[in-house]
């Protein structure tokens, strides 16, 4: 008894001892590591990284840039059951301590001093809010204690409430995503508040091992994880059985999401991205920047589409090229080798609205097709077989195919797209190879509307709008008329169109131009030579001219002069120019002659709220020369509030005002002769869109190679432009006016929709003067073929020419209207 006695009280005492070590080691700790200690209150004040965000100009998200997705929200905005089931998971005792749980720590407390390493940690919430804003990852005694006091000391300063904020923003959750509202939208595409219970649990169960029970890599060990959650949840009283019970029977439904973009601009975005990283360095990808940019999302999507349809039209005409794979298949097709192909399928992946898809059998009139998704499907003879032709060359193909067979076979990969018109079916296709571009402004004030680099930004990230320098042929053209008609020529001014040859040596020697149906119309009018696009009028126009004088007068344009032929060649826009380029030099046909300069970010805002920049466009206004008002129909410039912040400037004097390049005389009879390209000349197919405010020109480079539509209406200036990227030919049939023209044409169906048509006043310096069409001089009295002509009033003819037969001895122009530069 006595020997027991002894032997108690040796054990308290060393029991005592322990204690009082213990409490040595924690006095000892505090005292070392307290003056160290970050300011919990600096929590308050956390700026979390958050990607950068670009928007379009009606608030919808074109683009995401950042290493670590995040959607911060606030404790009120998360749903109470997704909390608790975060407290199951993690913390159940969140609400009882006061940042440290006794009963965990001694836990850990005994890993350290039974094997040297904590295991487990015992961590609560708080705990792992001080590790996760203000501590390394390493597992030390001392970083222990530090994360121990540190969460004490953020309890006393913060609301349970705050705490749990910072926890659900910060917390890593696999797959790049950090934060409750960033997972929920990497494995389920949806926000927390649409979440189920089960989906709830499941990310909830993601903070012990990301990778582990990630639900799209481990589906079996994140079910186990979540069930256990579940049963916590049930067992606390949080759920109760039926809901318990159903969650528990739920499919594993997550799948690996990209961040949800509302609209594709991709194009546009690489170039805020870009231009955001100039400004602000790495910074741009994590400090929470919003951009707000001047896309309309309406006239993105529809310029995508419009894109899209054009490169598949040329693609058709030109004939299948044939398979881009062939995979053996086996005899006996079963269930193991349909997700084995499936799989493969997957691994190539869909380029647009170009899905990869496998051929298991063939008939004369239908095919069957494995999809990626691993469904098969059957297209009959209407669904993209039908006056399908093979491809030889640019200019060749075959006849149309009579069956299936003659197109494709078992085992060949082969692309399907989904209609774009209802009802919505798969059609066979294939991935174009040609590419295609669209940029749209806002005449009057140079922002950017809608902009297309290629018909896949996932295919080519090559953005032929302000990368590709490609020569414009003849939509250069009316840049060179212009000049003309500034330096005293007029829409009647007769020039021959009559073969030349040419010996210089700075085009490579003798030279002999031509025009594309090998026809010659003899003298005629600037209007006509230029709706008509013939091209030896405009070489002689420019001789006459004078290059210099040429090009100083298109420099006004925005063009650098320092880079244009000093040659004959210009005048068939031999150099190179980019569609945006080229857009930004129409625009000053389309807003009177004033100069814009194209512009894409219309605001940055910080995480804050506050505007660190607005744009500040200089605006083209014809009714106010003096600067004293604005133009009331550029309305569809910048969201509302920018644009009565604009008109609030302009009322105040403070708006800058675009400068004026051309002579208001001079961009109307331009604008006039323009409009003729569409009534009556190379561009009459956009006669469907039934504005008589169109105008524009269709440009067609030697090959051909490239080709070009660029016009406005209703102050949207637009240009398009197809061809290759490695300069291959279009084939010979095919022009600006076949090619790039339905581009235009179907994008301007969607952008004009609710514009009014809106002409040029014409000046007072401009008169209408019945004339001769055959010499350009006053028409004779009773003259049968006469015709009105604008002139400006200087210009204008005074003579009459009586020996006119009224028809030219070379015979007009015949067949469809077209040009080959």
């Amino acid at each position: 008894m006595a020997r027991t006695t002894s032997l108690l009280r040796s054990f308290s005492l060393l029991a005592l001892l322990g204690a009082c070590g213990a409490v040595m080691v924690f006095c000892a700790a505090f005292l070392y590591i307290a003056p160290r200690l970050p300011e919990a209150e600096k929590l308050r004040d956390v700026e979390l990284q958050t990607p950068l965000r670009i928007y379009s100009r009606d608030g919808q998200v074109i683009g995401e840039f950042g290493e670590k997705r995040r959607s911060p929200v606030s404790i009120q905005e998360v749903p109470d059951t997704f909390i608790k089931a975060f407290l199951v998971a993690e913390d159940d005792r969140f609400y009882q301590h006061r940042g440290v749980d006794l009963t965990s720590l001694l836990r850990a407390a005994s890993q350290l001093i039974t094997s040297g390493s904590i295991q487990t940690g015992g961590s609560t919430i708080t705990m792992q809010v001080a590790k996760n804003y203000f501590l390394s990852q390493e597992r030390t005694f001392t970083r222990k204690f530090t994360e121990i006091f540190l969460a004490i000391e953020i309890e006393r300063k913060l609301s349970k409430g705050d705490i749990l904020e910072l926890y659900l923003n910060k917390i890593f959750l696999g797959n790049h995503s950090y934060g409750i509202e960033a997972a929920a939208q990497t494995y389920y595409g949806k926000s927390i508040k649409e979440l189920s219970l089960a989906q709830m649990a499941m990310i909830a169960g993601l903070p012990k091992a990301p990778s582990a029970y990630n639900p799209v890599a481990n589906p079996e060990r994140a079910r186990i994880r979540r069930n256990w959650i579940l049963g916590r949840m049930f067992a606390l009283g949080y759920i109760n059985q039926a809901d318990y019970q159903a969650a528990k029977q739920q499919n594993i439904t997550a799948r690996r999401h990209g961040t949800q973009l509302d609209v594709s601009a991709a194009y546009a975005a690489e170039m805020v991205r870009v231009e955001m990283l100039k400004r602000y360095g790495r910074d741009a990808y994590e400090n929470g920047y919003s951009v707000i940019t001047s896309v309309d999302s309406t006239l993105q999507t529809a310029a995508n589409q419009a894109v899209i349809n054009g490169v598949i039209e040329y693609d058709r005409r030109h004939g299948y090229r044939g398979h881009e794979q062939q995979w053996p298949l086996p005899a006996d097709f079963n269930e193991q080798q349909r997700k084995h192909f499936s799989d493969k399928l997957r691994d190539i992946g869909a380029i647009g609205p170009w899905h990869p898809a496998l051929v298991l059998h063939i008939e004369s009139q239908s095919a069957t097709f494995l999809l990626a998704t691993g469904e098969q499907t059957t297209l009959d003879w209407e669904q993209g077989f039908a006056g399908s032709v093979r491809y030889i060359n640019e200019d060749r193909n075959s006849y149309e195919v009579e069956s299936v067979d003659e197109l494709i076979a078992p085992g060949d990969v082969v692309r399907l797209r989904m209609s774009s018109s209802l009802p919505k079916r798969w059609i066979f296709s294939q991935l174009p190879a040609i590419q295609g571009a669209l940029v749209s402004l806002d005449a009057d004030t140079g922002a950017i509307l809608s902009l297309v680099g290629g018909y896949s930004y996932q295919r080519s990230s090559f953005n032929r709008v302000t990368q590709a320098a490609r020569q414009p042929g003849s939509v250069f053209k009316p840049f060179i008329y212009t000049a003309a008609l500034a330096n005293g020529f007029t829409p009647a001014s007769i020039i021959n169109d009559a073969p030349i040859v040419f010996d210089d040596a700075s085009l490579g020697g003798t030279w002999r131009p031509s025009n594309s149906n090998g026809k010659f119309n003899g003298p005629m009018r600037l209007r006509k030579a230029l709706y008509l696009s013939r091209n030896l009028v405009s070489i002689r126009l420019l001789r006459e001219l004078g290059i210099n004088t040429a090009i100083d007068y298109v420099s006004r344009f925005g063009f650098d002069g320092r880079t244009l032929p000093r040659d004959l060649s210009l005048a068939l826009g031999s150099h190179s120019l980019t569609p945006l380029d080229v857009v930004t030099g129409y625009a000053t046909f389309a807003n009177g002659g004033y100069k814009v300069s194209p512009w894409l970010i219309e605001q940055i805002i910080d995480r804050d709220g506050n505007t660190l920049y607005r744009a500040e466009p200089k605006v083209a206004c014809r009714n106010c020369e003096a600067g004293l008002d604005r133009l009331d129909d550029i309305d569809s410039m910048v969201e509302a509030d920018s644009l009565d912040d604009l008109h609030a400037d302009t009322a105040a004097g403070q708006q800058d005002l675009a400068e004026r390049v051309i002579d208001e005389e001079v961009v109307f009879l331009i604008d006039s002769i323009l409009k003729d390209v569409i009534s009556r000349g190379t561009g009459r197919k956009a006669r469907v869109l039934k504005r008589g405010d169109a105008a524009g020109k269709t440009g067609t480079t030697n090959g051909p190679t490239d080709a070009w539509f660029s016009g406005y209406s209703s102050g949207v200036v637009t240009s398009t432009w197809v061809g290759f990227d490695q300069n291959q030919k279009l084939g010979r049939r095919e022009y600006g006016g076949s090619v790039a023209l339905p581009i235009w044409i179907d994008y301007m169906k969607v952008a004009l929709q609710g514009r009014q048509e809106r002409y040029l006043k014409q000046p007072e310096g401009i008169v209408s003067v019945r004339i001769d069409p055959e010499t350009g001089t006053l028409a004779a009295p009773g003259q049968s073929n006469a015709i009105f002509e604008y002139f400006r009033a200087e210009n204008a003819p005074t003579t009459v020419n009586t020996s006119s037969g009224g028809s030219s001895p070379y015979g007009e122009d015949s067949g469809e209207p077209i040009e080959l530069f």
